[in-house]
């Protein structure tokens, strides 16, 4: 929500997890109303941003035997000139105040303008910074089924053909998914516990 008459109107083109109404309220501390539907032309969807889940704010074990992988996997965009390859998510209208929230949960991720689209005069986006991008999965890294669900339930709730349109772009995870719980947390204030 832009502050004032003749503000710019700003908005965050979700692809993952912030597709989620529920999501991006805990982040805003607000009601978050419906998302736009929308694509984001040039780029693409992947499953290309690893963290390291020994050594950031949340640390997850299997929950079947209690072991802890080194690295988990995550969606992240990446500049693609195949337009059948461009993720659709959600258009979320937003302060200047909410971008700098979205910075703290995004923590390995950076901000990047997307453009004006859809009668939003900027839009933005967040992409794995360089240091968090694998191209190729680390050996015995894992998604978190948590994350897989949160992401296709907010894609259903969109409606079912946003649903099959996001499986069509992403693909599934390219590793094994784990039911996952939670040993260590110092987790920023509006950043997912589940995942």
């Amino acid at each position: 929500m832009s502050a004032g008459r003749g503000s710019p109107r700003l908005a965050l083109f979700a692809y993952g997890s912030l597709v989620s109404a529920d999501s991006a309220s805990a982040t805003f501390e607000r009601p978050v109303p419906t998302p736009v539907p929308a694509r984001l032309q040039g780029w693409r969807r992947r499953w290309s941003q690893v963290r390291d889940n020994l050594a950031v704010e949340k640390t997850f074990a299997r929950s079947d035997n209690g072991e802890v992988p080194r690295h988990v996997l995550g969606l992240t965009i990446e500049p693609s000139g195949e337009e059948r390859r461009a993720p659709n998510g959600a258009l979320l209208e937003l302060s200047d105040e909410e971008l700098l929230r979205l910075d703290v949960r995004e923590l390995r991720y950076d901000r990047i303008e997307v453009g004006p689209i859809a009668g939003f005069d900027r839009v933005f986006a967040y992409r794995a910074k360089p240091a968090q991008r694998a191209p190729q999965p680390p050996p015995g890294a894992v998604v978190i089924a948590a994350y897989v669900a949160r992401v296709e339930a907010a894609f259903a709730a969109l409606g079912d053909d946003q649903l099959r349109l996001y499986r069509e772009t992403t693909g599934p995870p390219p590793v094994e998914v784990i039911d996952a719980v939670l040993v260590r947390d110092r987790i920023p204030p509006g950043n997912p516990r589940h995942w």
